[in-house]
């Protein structure tokens, strides 16, 4: 089996949504663009991305959102040494279609109160509906380093919450440890380095925002 040596999980750039949620109520969520900063994060990001790959082929795995597509873009990849595909199952967390913007920040006060990973939006997905999907991608993927070419690099250019239910699904992390985690920034990336002792380990943790509260043994 040919694991890449490095799977890259990068959020996509500052969103017209994450500077103005007002937006969400006359355009479709997976319509959003960049903002002016958030193509000027991409590409610092980007930078950082040659840095790391160098001339060595990348697997890339791009959300189906405009912000993503347009985040990955502006890294600037060589499109030789690349092999891009959209990957629905990395999409954000649906919250509904049209959202009212006082409805979606009531429904965000009750997810505060019943546990991110469980709470399910009106006409939208739970954490719990988002890991069963990204679990799904995850066995895709691994079918995928049978390939004995396949290339020594992984990207993903995804969402916050998509990037910690990978990263929870990956390292076998407790719903207690997800809850106590932040989303990383805009265009933050992280990875998942291959050891010699053949096991990953995450290039940097998630912020925390408090202790983990489990319920068992697990936590």
């Amino acid at each position: 089996m040919a694991r890449p040596r490095r799977i890259v999980l990068v959020r996509h750039g500052e969103s017209t949504g994450n500077a103005d949620d007002t937006v969400y109520e006359r355009e479709p969520d997976h319509a959003l663009g960049l903002t002016e900063l958030g193509w000027r994060q991409a590409e610092e990001t980007g930078k950082r991305l040659r840095e790391v790959f160098g001339r060595e082929r990348v697997s890339v795995y791009v959300s189906p959102y405009r912000r993503t597509h347009e985040t990955f873009r502006a890294f600037h990849l060589d499109p030789e040494l690349v092999r891009v595909r959209e990957e629905p199952r990395l999409r954000e967390q649906d919250w509904g279609n049209w959202q009212d913007r006082e409805d979606v920040q009531l429904q965000k006060s009750y997810r505060d109160a019943y546990g991110h990973f469980f709470y399910r939006f009106a006409q939208g997905e739970s954490g719990a509906d988002v890991y069963d999907r990204v679990g799904g991608f995850l066995e895709s993927l691994f079918r995928s380093f049978e390939d004995p070419d396949h290339p020594p690099n992984v990207l993903l250019v995804t969402h916050g919450l998509a990037m910690r239910l990978f990263c929870m699904r990956w390292f076998h992390w407790s719903v207690a440890e997800f809850e106590s985690l932040s989303n990383p920034g805009n265009a933050e990336m992280r990875m998942l380095v291959l050891g010699d002792d053949g096991k990953y380990t995450l290039d940097r943790p998630f912020e925390r925002w408090r202790d983990p509260e489990s319920y068992g043994v697990t936590g």
